[in-house]
């Protein structure tokens, strides 16, 4: 009898401390996993938020994983108060800058616009000690070799974010794409090796091959040739024949290869001597007084049109502030010519930005209409500042003997950086009509117009970020953030440089005269590289390529109408 109570009573501590073991068990369980492990749970974020963001996160900070800059568990940024974070001032868990609610709070943000998104384009994410190469604004990744440097959206999705808002890529039944605007027009096409684009005010650019030569239509009365000329130096050089009107030039190409693309930089024909490069680049004794008679501007239409946007120096302390104005006289010669050819060939622009200078503004009078500003002396500095920077790059090109000397900055680990990069050079003077992309909207720079590079590291789509400075347009104003090709930068370099070696000859030809101080000697020298003759094929190869291009214009119109993919 007694064992059989023993027997109940140890039972029944048994039953007790199982109850008791399974109480705690739960209550275990509830509570959670203790906190120091919370940022393993969170660290897939970075991988999981881009499903709709950034495709390309895993190359773009790698050290995701272990916070970025390892002052912070956690988080990349100085300020990030949460686990997890990769942004400024981030209070909460999740990869968003100041973001309070749970990693895929954004996943639904469109990337490219997505300034609160993962590893977007806040303004202090990943990185953000380096902030000049993302973009100027600290985007996710923003070290020097990030592939995205520059991007305002997240990684990956560079393609959409240059598009403009509503506009859709199509493919095209007899092989190619388009991309199309939200209006229904045809922003560019992809076809048999040859790429056309339709700016925003009207106007096209048609680039192919031909024969192994690079084949390019500018509007639709002229063009250039380019062709592979010599070696030397090291160096790839290449021809071009530039046919306009009836007219042809040539010029010299020096080759760069960066980042796996081809650039090619202007290679001056001829040098000056070192006194007049000296001459043309310091101060004289006392200013001069330059009036609009003396450059014969008076009565000219595009001067009186952009005569209230433009305003030469009322005298001139040394030649390069009147190098400076013929440069901005000379493009806005050519933008005034340009917009009169699309107004006169029918090219009508698309609904995003509107007609040509002449077309939306020529009623409001002289000046330009009443959309414009003035270019502020600010921009007219920043431009006679490259223009010094250039004239002492061709003075060291001179006394180097050529062989591409002063044209470009030192080698990089994957080629040499093209003049366009160059991280000292930042102001850029609109060669022709371009149309770019701000904030999802569609905007148009014509000749003229003056951007500031921001960034230095070309994106995955061989974009750069910059910033307009001036703009005779209202849709693409002043201080908008745009992408632009580094092509079409380089070939605003390109002009830039060109125009300055007619200027310095104009220069010559003046000076002495009109109370212009007399210069040294100004006898030129063949450059090591001087141009050949003109190809005088060019004039038919271009047509045939304008013939080629109003072909696949209207089959493509034809089909996009029709619903093409």
């Amino acid at each position: 009898m007694k064992s059989s109570i023993r027997a109940k009573k140890v039972l029944q501590k048994w039953s007790v401390m199982l109850i008791l073991l399974a109480v705690t068990a739960v209550l275990s369980a509830a509570s959670g996993p203790p906190k120091a492990s919370a940022p393993a749970a969170k660290a897939p974020a970075a991988h999981a938020a881009p499903a709709h963001a950034a495709p390309a996160q895993h190359n773009n900070a790698p050290a995701q994983h272990a916070g970025g800059n390892t002052q912070r568990p956690g988080g990349a940024s100085s300020n990030n108060r949460g686990p997890g974070g990769a942004s400024s001032n981030n209070r909460g868990p999740g990869g968003n800058a100041a973001n309070r609610g749970t990693t895929g709070a954004n996943t639904h943000t469109q990337a490219g616009a997505n300034r609160p998104g993962a590893n977007g384009a806040n303004h202090g994410g990943a990185n953000a000690s380096h902030p000049q190469t993302g973009a100027g604004h600290g985007g996710a990744g923003a070290n020097h070799n990030a592939a995205n440097a520059g991007n305002h959206g997240a990684a990956g999705a560079n393609a959409a974010h240059h598009q403009p808002a509503g506009s859709k890529n199509v493919s095209l039944k007899g092989g190619g794409s388009a991309t199309v605007r939200k209006d229904g027009s045809v922003r560019s096409v992809d076809r048999n090796g040859m790429h056309i684009e339709h700016g925003a005010h009207g106007g096209r650019t048609v680039v192919g091959t031909h024969n192994g030569a690079r084949v390019v239509n500018t509007g639709r009365h002229g063009g250039y040739v380019q062709r592979s000329y010599v070696n030397r130096g090291g160096h790839s050089y290449y021809s071009r024949t530039y046919y306009h009107n009836g007219v042809y030039s040539t010029g010299v190409y020096r080759g760069y290869y960066y980042g796996g693309v081809n650039y090619y930089g202007y290679y001056p024909g001829a040098f000056y001597g070192a006194g007049f490069y000296g001459w043309a680049y310091n101060p004289w004794a006392s200013p001069i007084a330059w009036g609009v008679g003396a450059w014969g501007w008076g009565g000219a239409p595009w001067y009186g049109f952009y005569g209230g946007w433009f305003n030469p120096y009322p005298v001139y302390a040394s030649p390069a502030f009147w190098l400076t104005d013929y440069l901005i006289a000379a493009n806005l010669q050519a933008a005034y010519a340009a917009q009169a050819e699309v107004a006169a060939g029918g090219e009508g622009a698309s609904n995003q930005g509107g007609g040509s200078d002449q077309q939306s503004q020529g009623t409001n009078g002289g000046g330009g209409g009443s959309t414009q500003v003035a270019m502020t002396p600010e921009v007219k500095q920043a431009i006679a500042d490259e223009v010094k920077a250039q004239l002492a790059a061709q003075q060291a090109q001179a006394q180097s003997g050529g062989a591409g000397g002063g044209q470009a900055p030192a080698p990089a680990s994957n080629g040499e950086v093209p003049p366009a990069l160059d991280p000292a050079r930042r102001t850029f003077v609109v060669d022709s009509d371009l149309s770019v992309v701000s904030n999802g909207q569609e905007c148009g720079l014509t000749a003229g117009d003056v951007i500031t590079r921001l960034t230095d590291t070309p994106d995955a789509d061989n974009m750069v970020n910059a910033s307009v400075s001036a703009s005779k347009k209202s849709d693409c104003g002043s201080g908008q953030t745009v992408a632009v090709k580094v092509d079409d930068l380089q070939e605003m370099q390109n002009h830039f440089a060109e125009q300055l070696s007619t200027g310095l000859g104009e220069l010559a030809k003046k000076q002495g005269t009109s109370g212009m101080p007399k210069s040294p000697d100004t006898k030129t020298t063949a450059s090591d590289v001087p141009p050949p003759p003109p190809d005088t094929s060019a004039a038919k190869t271009l047509q045939d390529q304008q013939q080629a291009a109003d072909q696949t214009d209207a089959q493509v119109k034809q089909e996009v109408a029709g619903g093409g993919n």
